[in-house]
């Protein structure tokens, strides 16, 4: 199993920047992809951001050239740096690894973009 623990996020106004960060713990070793999922109230939870163990890396239409994604294995966690924020960026912004193609989530962190 792993734990995921998210932190960064706050309130911003439109144009500004956040960093979220997602710590690891538990069978790391074991983990796969790792992603950033984000959810407003009544929809469904969408993918944001993938990045592989290799480093590969995969965008939501909506966020690339904005947003960047990365990982330091060295420290087990995961990053998400947010730039040109805009208020339809605001959401719950959840933590996902991925372990033997088992799905482990973090608890969320809220980000709130202001215009």
């Amino acid at each position: 199993q792993v734990q995921l623990v998210e932190s960064g996020g706050g309130l911003v106004q439109a144009g500004g920047s956040l960093r979220l960060s997602c710590a690891a713990s538990g069978s790391t070793f074991s983990v796969s992809a790792m992603a950033w999922y984000r959810q407003t109230p009544g929809k469904q939870r969408e993918l944001v951001a993938v990045i592989t163990n290799s480093g590969t890396t995969n965008y939501a239409d909506s966020v690339k050239g904005r947003f960047t994604i990365s990982r330091d294995n060295g420290k087990n966690t995961m990053y998400l740096q947010m730039n040109s924020l805009k208020p339809e960026d605001t959401a719950v912004y959840y933590c996902n690894a991925v372990l033997n193609g088992v799905h482990a989530w973090g608890q969320g962190t809220q980000v709130t973009v202001s215009s």
